[in-house]
């Protein structure tokens, strides 16, 4: 007995410590499949998955889990949250935290993005660019904020958009025809005889001015920050109004140079004198030859000390940047940009803002700094005394001089144009009855080239955000040309805009582009999903064995398939391509993904 006794003893431990294993691998497990579930539920669920087509076919997910109800406006690469989790180290003042911080794989979202409770097909265009639902952006505070202003209105279950701005209460109608009445454009018509058609307006408010712009063929790209104004642009791409989420920070804007004809800020509360000036260098950069600033800010007109002190030095920085005052009334001052080199080449010896180095490429923007210098024009433009392009419309399908910089002929612009033509006009017809005229208005183009497929949509009654790949050629120069807007970007991450923005997805060769570069597809499937708005449309066109490796997502991503049609012998590529047409459904909740009956 001692002995069984003994033995007993020495057993005991090795139980107690193979129980102890057990009990600690179940909760462990239960621990695992909690935080699994809650991804879904209650937090989100962040991943290192990564899927591409060299992984084995089962990695394509059966479902993809819905992320939490208070993720539902998620900015990935502007989320602030991001910011203080990982501590960044960002200059404040400098506006550091309000530009692009991406977060890392393993940090990424793998959840769908769901809309808020009482979510609405959105209003079509042109009636939503006065009134939107209350349900789809609940948020009333800058109604409430800038209610002396005619910002917006809460009536019922609806904002409304007055059309009014914090320097232009009585609308910006009347506003905007005062700058042309300034200026002398005849009829008081802003476009100026089709001679200005692209605008910068910088700290856009709820992009009022420029939704009234476009009853003038009048292109404005409308900028504001993801600041404590929060959904300035969120409102403004759900009214279908162009705009992007950026500031004016430390980083060069991500549009090449001599892109606007008109750059605006109405009381943008930027200071223009920092840092020797680089933010109005940076709107120098923007602006082609013979463009303008419109000015409206206390600065112009008020008659306090420190006002003053700022209009005097503001006038001499731009007075050696070889500004000159075209029109100044009331609060609001213009100015306009030389058309030549004269004016840099006549200044003083160590003149400041110095001219940027003959390296410098002003066309150079992803990632780029800022630079406290000015661009001057190249040879050609300088001769030409302009930009040399035609006015708008025959602008969208003339060739632009700045062809020339890829050694592309006019034929070959021409033959482009065709294709795209050709192949929007299939698009449609494989959607059939699906798209009314007012189904869609707000249309992202992911790899636009030469923006042609804009081109082709030009009677349709949407507008294009064109995006252009950061790591290709710099055809955005191009699109700014013929009187379009876009921006650059790197699809290995998440797009600078909110959720539910995007009625129409065109991804042409996307994803091959992106097996290419090694990223995750499934990351931008989910990105995509992120954008695109509830009973939206996804345009792929790329490869046959690329476009059937996508359908296999479509049911975890709730997507259905409306059409799938193969292209023999696609001429400009010599290979067999596939055209996918997907249309996401309306999700009624974020605890299960339903369909709704409509």
């Amino acid at each position: 007995m001692a002995r069984m006794a003994r033995g007993r003893a020495d057993g005991n431990p090795r139980k107690r410590l193979v129980t102890t294993v057990l009990v600690l691998f179940i909760v462990g497990g239960l621990v695992y499949l909690y935080s699994r579930n809650s991804g879904s539920s209650s937090s989100i669920e962040y991943t290192s998955k990564s899927l591409n087509t060299g992984e084995e076919e089962s990695a394509v997910p059966k479902t993809i889990p819905v992320c939490d109800d208070r993720h539902s406006e998620l900015i990935p690469c502007l989320d602030r949250n991001l910011i203080y989790q990982t501590r960044l180290k960002l200059d404040l003042t400098l506006m550091e935290h309000y530009e692009r911080h991406c977060p890392m794989p393993e940090r990424r979202y793998n959840c769908l993005i769901p809309p808020p409770p009482g979510y609405k097909i959105p209003i079509k265009w042109p009636k939503s660019r006065d009134q939107v639902w209350r349900a789809n952006i609940p948020h009333t505070h800058l109604a409430t904020e800038k209610s002396d202003q005619n910002w917006m209105v809460v009536k019922g279950e609806k904002i409304v958009f007055p059309g009014g701005g914090t320097h232009f209460h009585r609308g910006a109608d009347k506003y905007i025809a005062s700058i042309a009445n300034m200026l002398n454009f005849p009829n008081n018509n802003i476009n100026n005889g089709g001679r200005l058609r692209n605008v910068f307006d910088v700290g856009c408010g709820v992009a009022s001015f420029g939704g009234y712009l476009l009853s003038s063929d009048v292109m404005a790209m409308s900028l504001a920050p993801n600041d404590v104004h929060e959904n300035q642009i969120q409102f403004a791409l759900e009214r279908g109004i162009p705009a992007y989420l950026g500031v004016l920070g430390t980083l060069r804007q991500p549009y090449p140079s001599r892109s606007f004809e008109l750059a605006h800020c109405s009381r943008c509360r930027i200071d223009w004198l920092q840092r020797d000036g680089i933010l109005l260098l940076e709107l120098d950069r923007l602006l082609r030859p013979g463009g303008y600033f419109v000015y409206s800010s206390p600065e112009a007109y008020a008659q306090d000390e420190e006002d003053r002190r700022i209009w005097r030095e503001m006038s001499a920085l731009v007075g050696r940047m070889c500004w000159k005052v075209a029109a100044k009334k009331n609060q609001t001052v213009i100015w306009v940009k030389p058309l030549t080199n004269d004016c840099y080449l006549k200044r003083e010896p160590d003149t400041q803002p110095p001219l940027c180095s003959s390296d410098d490429d002003p066309d150079a923007v992803w990632g780029i700094k800022m630079k406290a210098c000015i661009s001057r024009y190249s040879d050609q433009v300088h001769k030409a005394r302009g930009s040399g392009l035609s006015p708008w419309p025959a602008r969208l399908t003339s060739p632009p001089p700045r062809l020339a910089d890829f050694n592309y002929s006019s034929e070959m612009f021409e033959k482009d144009m065709d294709i795209w033509q050709q192949r929007v006009s299939n698009y449609w017809k494989l959607i059939g009855n699906k798209i009314k005229h007012d189904t869609i208005r707000n249309v992202m183009d992911m790899k636009a080239n030469l923006g042609s497929f804009a081109a082709a949509l030009k009677d349709k009654g949407v507008w294009v955000m064109n995006v252009v790949p950061e790591n290709g050629p710099n055809t955005l120069k191009i699109i700014y040309d013929r009187g379009l807007l876009g921006t650059l970007h790197n699809w290995c991450e998440a797009f600078s805009t909110y959720p539910r923005t995007y009625d129409l997805l065109h991804a042409w060769t996307i994803f091959s582009d992106i097996i290419e570069k090694e990223c995750s597809v499934q990351d931008l499937l989910i990105e995509m999903d992120r954008i695109l708005r509830p009973k939206g449309f996804i345009i792929i066109r790329d490869k046959r064995s690329v476009v059937l490796y996508i359908k296999k997502f479509l049911p975890a991503l709730h997507w259905d398939a409306v059409t799938k049609s193969n292209v023999e012998h696609d001429s400009d590529k010599g290979e067999d391509d596939a055209v996918l047409i997907i249309q996401k459904k309306m999700w009624l909740t974020s605890e299960s993904v339903r369909v709704s009956e409509n």
